[in-house]
């Protein structure tokens, strides 16, 4: 009887991929495409993209002009949508434009973890060893200590900066990424597949690649959706302590802290990105829940 857990790639297609076409992407896509949150989910992260993309052409107004006559406009004032700031800017141009910084702060924050953790997660689980042990006590070292604290300690050092917040977000992100994987190619080099091709004489790095690596694919895929929401609300938290994004430039997590100070007067000031924020986490969250569905996964991966 063959083995549930075989690697896909070492294998051909079986009946049911070759009676329903394609391979086993086509089988995953499939998959995906009949989980109606996860596909809605992608719709809005895409819809996010292109904003994010050609958002500087598409904003009604320049996101950094200031016009003191026009300070704290309600929203659905004549040529301000959403309403003003504090300043006059107009509050809809600068959730546009936010949402670039948001998503790039993502990306910083996920490219860092990931070039840290999941390398030392391969290592870590496939040595094993002392190495494993002192890499492990210094990832539970690391873990141990409150996370934004620890953010709020390195961009102090750093210096307040998207990039600077971001990099200690991603490294602060780098040991949950480090234990996921070292414990799934832990329970992956002990199947007998992976025997076979070690007491052959198959390179340690083709077995990774053909045998082991395909096979984190699915907890690390629905790691990175959940994850990405932890580091929206990590940049959008650092931002609101003014020590992320610096101004003029808007993020969402800075139109907080603006609108902050004046809450009693004008509420929608931090209501709107507030708002933008809950849903793109919640956006996240529940592709990543369709992703461990689609990918047949039942365990949860937590961030």
């Amino acid at each position: 009887m063959t083995d549930p857990r075989t690697p896909l790639t070492t294998s051909g297609p079986t009946p049911e991929m070759v009676a329903h076409g394609g391979g086993v992407w086509a089988d995953f896509r499939r998959r995906v495409g009949r989980n109606r949150a996860a596909m809605t989910a992608l719709g809005v992260l895409a819809l996010l993209a292109l904003v994010a993309l050609f958002g500087p052409f598409i904003t009604p107004a320049d996101p950094n002009a200031q016009n003191l006559r026009g300070v704290l406009l309600d929203p659905f004032s004549p040529g301000h949508l959403l309403g003003t700031d504090q300043l006059g800017r107009d509050i809809l141009s600068r959730l546009i434009v936010g949402t670039r910084v948001s998503l790039l702060a993502i990306c910083l924050a996920l490219a860092v973890a990931m070039a840290i953790g999941v390398p030392l997660g391969f290592l870590t689980g496939y040595v094993g060893g002392r190495f494993d042990g002192f890499v492990m006590r210094l990832n539970d070292a690391a873990m141990s200590f409150p996370p934004l604290l620890l953010a709020i300690a390195l961009v102090a050092v750093l210096g307040p900066s998207l990039r600077n917040a971001m990099l200690a977000v991603g490294l602060l992100m780098a040991p949950r990424f480090l234990r996921l994987v070292r414990g799934v190619v832990i329970g992956l080099k002990e199947e007998t597949y992976v025997e076979a091709s070690r007491s052959i004489g198959t390179p340690t790095l083709m077995i990774i690649v053909r045998h082991i690596l395909p096979n984190t694919l699915s907890p690390l895929t629905v790691a990175i959706a959940v994850t990405a929401g932890y580091a929206m609300l990590s940049e959008a938290g650092l931002s609101f302590l003014g020590l992320g994004v610096q101004p003029p430039d808007a993020s969402w997590g800075s139109m907080i802290r603006e609108g902050f100070l004046y809450y009693g007067r004008s509420p929608w000031l931090g209501i709107f990105p507030g708002v933008l924020i809950a849903l793109t986490v919640f956006t996240f969250v529940t592709l990543g829940d369709g992703l461990r569905d689609a990918l047949g996964r039942e365990e949860r991966t937590e961030s």
